[in-house]
């Protein structure tokens, strides 16, 4: 099937539906996209008769789906008889339009089995870390709860990354990370690798998705399924809410994926640290965490939760997961099937704390004190609070509200829910 893509369509609405006929008997099937690519954008989904079946974005033009194996970005699973629909992103769109042709190969028998690459663990750059985070660095913590240090949003081969699942895990816990969460855009496939891969590397890995569109990006994490990114921002906060998860809103700030989706229930968690944050003297995401904060319920600044998103997507960026590094104050040791929960669970109840690396300076909140660590010659900045920190190890008076470091010259070294 073929045609052109018009900019009436994508006003229309961003993704497209194109029907696709499967009888029984159809063991696996192939869909191919192609198009100009120097004169537009399309993006690339998958939707069976029974829901949601993948999405790749622009990052791939072609895709299988088996019972057993499909493409990355894509869910495994049965190919029920009657109406497929490819998803067609209409992401750009010229003046003139943009013709495309679809082709579907219906498989009788099943395709021979792709081969799976094997992890490439020459690309780690050091060996597992033996400890954790918090036991490095002698952080307290109230009883039956410890600090970890992680990043809340990477990329994989299943999306737009260029590494595998078991690849990034190695690479996350070798940069000193206790746990990370994998949050592929608009799909969910990647989950089915997390136990494993957390087993292999020795790391909590977090089930996530980056819900992704034109207007802005936010991260569904928690182990809450798909979020149909084509709805409504209201619709995601409340089916993450009311399936236990968190949705937080992603670098609100950077580029053409700043957030412009007006939202009546305003999630509380912010990624305010985004790793595009290069000059951190500069104030925006700052000023925007202020303006944001008048459609939250409270106190100026009091309900916002503050996070960090490293956004690793390859080796080639030249930065490691955790460049910014999120902490949160999670139940238990880190450690077990309960671990991933309980790093949502803290994010939910803003228990968080943001870095530039696991190893930078650092200001945590212990109830009614603020624990400054290796911050000695920075200020401390917060709704009612203006201080020098002296010392490598510092307790200071606390107040609500969302607090940081800085330099003398204002850059933000560290940021405190």
């Amino acid at each position: 099937m073929s045609g052109t893509w018009t900019l009436d369509d994508r006003l229309a609405g961003p993704v497209a539906e194109v029907p696709v006929e499967v009888r029984p008997g159809t063991a696996a099937l192939t869909v191919r996209l192609s198009y100009d690519r120097s004169a537009g954008v399309l993006d690339l989904g998958c939707a069976g008769p029974a829901g949601f079946r993948g999405w790749s974005g622009g990052a791939r033009s072609e895709y299988t789906i088996t019972p057993s194996w499909a493409t990355p970005g894509y869910l495994p699973g049965e190919i029920e008889p009657g109406v497929w629909r490819v998803l067609v992103g209409l992401h750009r769109v010229p003046l003139g339009g943009l013709p495309y042709e679809i082709r579907v190969i219906r498989h009788v028998r099943p395709p021979a089995r792709p081969r799976r690459r094997r992890a490439r663990f020459s690309r780690v750059p050091g060996p597992v870390p033996p400890e954790p985070a918090a036991v490095r660095r002698r952080l307290p913590s109230p009883p039956g709860y410890r600090w970890l240090a992680g990043d809340l949003h990477a990329h994989t081969d299943h999306s737009d990354g260029t590494l595998s699942v078991y690849e990034l895990a190695g690479v996350a816990a070798a940069a000193g990370l206790d746990y990370l969460a994998v949050t592929d855009h608009n799909t969910v496939s990647h989950h089915l690798e997390l136990a494993a891969a957390s087993v292999l590397a020795g790391l909590v890995l977090v089930p996530g998705q980056e819900v992704t569109t034109d207007l802005g990006h936010a991260g569904a994490l928690g182990d809450v399924g798909w979020i149909d990114f084509r709805r409504p921002p209201d619709e995601w906060a409340k089916a993450v809410r009311d399936r236990g998860g968190v949705l937080s809103v992603n670098h609100p700030v950077a580029a053409d994926c700043a957030w412009r989706h007006p939202m009546a229930d305003r999630p509380r968690v912010v990624e305010l640290w985004h790793w595009s944050w290069w000059d951190r003297s500069r104030g925006a995401p700052l000023a925007w965490a202020q303006a944001w904060t008048h459609g939250l319920a409270g106190e100026p600044d009091a309900d916002l939760v503050v996070v960090g998103g490293g956004d690793y997507h390859r080796p080639e960026e030249g930065h490691l997961p955790g460049a910014p590094t999120t902490w949160v104050l999670a139940e238990g040791d880190g450690r077990g099937p309960e671990a991933a929960g309980a790093v949502v669970w803290a994010v939910a109840e803003g228990r968080t704390a943001v870095s530039a690396s696991p190893g930078a300076p650092l200001l945590l909140r212990l109830e009614d004190e603020f624990l400054a660590v290796d911050a000695d010659g920075l200020v401390l900045w917060g709704p009612q609070t203006r201080r020098m920190v002296r010392g490598d190890l510092a307790l200071l008076p606390a107040h609500p509200g969302v607090h940081r470091l800085e330099t003398h010259a204002n850059e933000v070294v560290a940021l405190c829910s």
